[in-house]
């Protein structure tokens, strides 16, 4: 995804080091030497497993997302794990990712817990079609991840405001570790996560795909990921099934539309019961 967005100027997490070799484990020290703060992560990853958030580096070693201590032993045993495709699709041999830590938006203080949020949206023959915004929690360990205890607020495509959500497949209204209201928050940067997703059509060339977006205080919206086989639990954080909106979708040839058009379809399948 990365060196797919580079070549269009669309923002990605930078880059620190890319693990690809067992032997280049003995290269980690010099990949993190003079970092404060990164994340790891499975190039091939699915369902947020074998991503370590790191917030802080001190004398004990490095601090993460939910507060615990690590030490580059333990880093380098996370690694080797990944390479040997623990945390990937099909258990194949995979590349660690070395990159830099969003930090996030204030808007989202209140209701994120030791970690950053990330925003998806499920785009179908270059439509965007539903949205989500995932939130951190202490169980998912600081994770904007379903999978791992993350919370997912339903968000509507025209307004990029919050409705009602779901957390461990049950349906919420207020975030349950900090009991703040999920509802009624303003995505900031809304038009421009919609215009992004949308335009990723011709550059990621999939008929059905979920990109993840992260705000940065200072970088605004950044592209963390796109997924081929992004998750159904998006249908009931937004209390709404995708058949119908995938159907109309089919309806209109949108392949062939231009980006305006495709987005200005997003008032008719917001309508969709």
């Amino acid at each position: 995804t990365k060196e797919l967005c580079h070549p269009h100027n669309i923002p990605v997490p930078e880059t620190f080091g890319v693990v690809k070799l067992f032997g280049q484990l003995k290269e980690l020290p010099e990949m993190l030497k003079g970092l404060t703060d990164f994340v790891i992560k499975p190039a091939s990853g699915a369902g947020g497993r074998g991503v370590i958030v790191i917030v802080e580096t001190c004398e004990q070693g490095f601090k993460k997302a939910d507060g615990t201590l690590v030490t580059l032993q333990d880093i380098r045993y996370h690694v080797s794990s990944i390479l040997s495709g623990l945390f990937s699709l099909g258990g194949q041999p995979d590349q660690a990712i070395i990159e830099s830590r969003i930090v996030r938006h204030p808007v989202f203080d209140s209701i994120a817990v030791g970690g950053t949020p990330d925003i998806r949206v499920i785009v179908y023959k270059g439509v965007p079609v539903m949205a989500m915004l995932r939130l951190p929690t202490l169980i998912s360990g600081g994770r904007a991840n379903l999978h791992q205890g993350a919370i997912g607020a339903g968000v509507h495509l025209g307004t990029g405001l919050t409705s009602g959500g779901v957390w461990k497949n049950r349906a919420i209204s207020t975030h349950p570790e900090t009991e703040v209201s999920i509802v009624g928050i303003q995505v900031p940067f809304w038009d421009i996560i919609i215009q992004t997703s949308t335009k990723l059509y011709e550059i990621l060339e999939l008929g059905y795909y979920g990109v993840d977006f992260v705000l940065d205080v200072n970088k605004g919206p950044i592209i963390l990921e796109a997924n081929a086989r992004p998750g159904l639990a998006i249908q009931i954080a937004n209390r709404i099934g995708l058949t119908k909106r995938l159907q109309f979708v089919d309806s209109k040839n949108s392949e062939k539309l231009p980006v305006s058009d495709r987005i200005a379809l997003i008032n008719d399948i917001t309508e969709i019961k």
